[in-house]
């Protein structure tokens, strides 16, 4: 069976694509990675749904981004943002050189292991500012993979895959259920409570894409 690398963050979007990966035929590996990010709890989702989905392959890997901060993501110094997205501004939460980090061990891996694509739950289309959420990104970076590898230079290109990157949340939730994504496992707050804030930006998205698309009971005042 062909193998495809599966960026795993226990988010909507994440888990999405993984089911996606999985239901075009290929055996999903799953990476994740603990960054310093202060919503850990995202791994024990990842690790559930990494289960849910049948995935045998789950590395998580330490690339600590918090020795430097830069983000509200990893510096608990700075507050998470609470006031909705802000149209044309990168928010806080953006945090510096990750997507372009954990492609490059994608890569890796995907190369180590004779993995043909790289799935990558990126969306520009509800992450306003997000630099490395956008298309034209993952274009230049399917050129650099094209350079970088032996595996490509043999003619054997790791096409960087990303099925959701012009999705609305809403479109997002209609596809988790409908692949059977355990929606319920998923993680997708920003802060690192025991429970869903509420207020920050991806709870907001998240619960206004679920009560769109009927499913008022996972919004996070239901956790």
């Amino acid at each position: 069976m062909k193998k495809a690398v599966v960026l795993l963050s226990g988010g909507l979007d994440s888990a999405t694509t993984a089911a996606i990966a999985i239901k075009e035929g290929y055996e999903a590996i799953a990476l994740s990675f603990r960054y310093g990010q202060r919503h850990e709890k995202e791994l024990q989702a990842a690790a559930k749904i990494a289960q849910a989905l049948n995935i045998q392959q789950h590395h998580i890997i330490e690339v600590n981004l918090s020795q430097w901060g830069g983000s509200s993501l990893t510096d608990t110094n700075l507050e998470i943002p609470q006031e909705g997205v802000q149209p044309d501004v990168i928010p806080s939460t953006y945090v510096p050189g990750r997507n372009t980090v954990f492609i490059a061990i994608a890569l890796s891996l995907a190369e180590a292991t004779g993995a043909t694509a790289i799935y990558l739950g990126i969306n520009a289309v509800d992450y306003s500012g997000y630099p490395d959420c956008r298309p034209e990104y993952l274009d230049a970076y399917q050129k650099l993979a094209n350079l970088a590898s032996k595996t490509a230079i043999e003619g054997n290109t790791i096409q960087l895959v990303a099925p959701l990157v012009k999705d609305t949340k809403v479109d997002i939730v209609k596809r988790a259920l409908n692949l059977g994504v355990p929606l319920a496992e998923t993680w997708s707050c920003y802060q690192g409570g025991e429970k869903p804030c509420g207020v920050c930006d991806s709870c907001r998205i998240r619960d206004h894409a679920l009560i769109a698309a009927g499913r008022s009971d996972l919004i996070s005042s239901n956790y």
